[in-house]
């Protein structure tokens, strides 16, 4: 005997059950993709402005590569506006995928600036048309507010105590130590207090970078530290890639005696191989990505567990779309994010690291900038700090837009050799990382 049918009328099924009857009238597009420098506190960002079919309704997104932003203007310009217009702003993965492999070859900070751009104006877009903040749609708050760390430097020990005391006053309990190196060219430190000078010629005329009096100096700073300030305080520090890896390994574990939240950048990601053997050495918390640009950078260094927090630039990986499957992976193998956010990564890219930091078990912590007075006009809706953590103004979207008349009242400053980093070098006039 034949089998019947069953047919089950709508009415029999519950109301939670019954499907969404989705938008109606024809979908929004993406109309026109506005690109957007400006330089309120002398750093160069490339902003994306995307507008839509739908009157009104835009996003924006962060695409700042600032050693080269001109470069990245000219990818979006040329080659993903005409790829991207009359696209239905809802199809985010599909616009990501189709973009990011229609250039053949992959990867790279120029490519995935330009992409992040786009992404991040469209999560906010989508956000927008939601009517709730990006953090919603990524299943929502795991937490209050982002807890940030900030940066206390100073040409002597004494100097940065200080500036740490000042901070700790503040409420914030995360705080970076940098001091100056007698004599040396040092990163993270002002450059009148004996901080990073360039050395654009082979003799240079400045302090030289000196590795081996670095690492002399640094336990040095947390023994004092550590002494002065107490356990309470999380105290971190950053390498910078900028010294051998066998010295690296070597400080590192000097330093584990003083509990450091965690050790930033101690090899570059030419010298991924160095992290299974700093493993075997020591169990202080490494921090590493900031320079990470390729999947297959930092995905070994995750499944394999040989580091703690991951500390990828997040439009330099594409944007929002692929930072979020970034920290979804990180989840199952025990790393915490601590996304890059100095003052290059706009206050549209903080605002887009704040809504994955509020949505990720795995937060770990977040690096703030205090942006000035007047880039937070150029920005309006920039991500406030208070009480030492990021907070969201929880309105539609990423929470941010940029005035495009205030905007234009700060070009670009003038930059010695188009605003490449500048150069350090050791005391026999050898070229070093930065």
């Amino acid at each position: 005997m034949k089998k019947q049918k069953r047919v089950v009328a709508d009415a029999a099924i519950p109301a939670f059950w019954q499907p969404f009857p989705g938008p109606s009238g024809p979908p929004v597009t993406i109309r026109d993709v506005k690109i957007i420098q400006t330089a309120p506190d002398g750093i160069r960002l490339v902003i994306v402005k995307i507008e839509t079919s739908e009157p009104g309704l835009h996003g924006v997104g962060c695409a700042t590569f600032t050693q080269r932003p001109e470069v990245v203007v000219t990818a979006i310009e040329h080659f993903l506006k005409p790829f991207v217009i009359g696209r239905d702003v809802h199809d985010i993965e599909d616009i990501f995928q189709t973009a990011y492999l229609s250039s053949y070859w992959r990867s790279g900070p120029v490519l995935h600036n330009a992409l992040s751009g786009i992404d991040m104006a469209l999560w906010d877009i989508k956000g927008k048309l939601a009517g709730m903040p990006v953090y919603q749609l990524f299943g929502g708050k795991a937490r209050k507010a982002a807890p940030v760390y900030v940066h206390a430097s100073g040409s002597d020990f004494a100097e940065v105590e200080e500036q740490a005391r000042s901070f700790i006053e503040q409420g914030f309990r995360y705080i970076r130590c940098q001091v100056a190196v007698p004599g040396s060219s040092t990163y993270g430190v002002n450059p009148k207090k004996g901080g990073m000078r360039a050395a654009y010629h082979l003799d240079p005329k400045q302090d030289p970078w000196d590795p081996d009096a670095y690492v002399r100096v640094v336990p040095k700073l947390f023994d004092h530290l550590r002494a002065a300030l107490g356990e309470e305080i999380e105290l971190l520090h950053d390498i910078h890639e900028r010294i051998p890896p066998i010295q690296a390994i070597g400080l590192a574990k000097r330093l584990e005696e003083f509990r450091l939240f965690f050790l930033e950048d101690p090899f570059a990601p030419e010298d991924n191989g160095y992290f299974r053997i700093l493993r075997q050495q020591t169990s202080i918390p490494i921090a590493m990505g900031e320079l990470y640009v390729n999947q297959q950078e930092y995905v070994p260094l995750v499944s394999e567990r040989l580091i703690d927090f991951m500390r990828v630039h997040i439009s330099d990986i594409g944007g929002l779309s692929m930072a979020r499957k970034l920290a979804a992976y990180c989840e199952f193998f025990g790393v915490r994010t601590a996304w890059h956010g100095p003052g290059d990564a706009s206050p549209v890219a903080h605002s887009a690291n704040l809504q994955l930091d509020l949505s990720c078990s795995n937060f770990g912590i977040q690096e703030s900038n205090l942006f000035p007075e007047k880039t937070q006009e150029v920005f309006p809706g920039c991500p406030e700090i208070r009480d030492g953590m990021m907070w969201s103004n929880e309105r539609p979207g990423l929470g941010i837009d940029i005035d495009e008349k205030k905007a234009a009242k700060y070009p670009y400053p003038d930059h010695v050799l188009n605003g490449a980093w500048p150069p350090v070098r050791l005391p026999d006039g050898t070229v070093q990382r930065p």
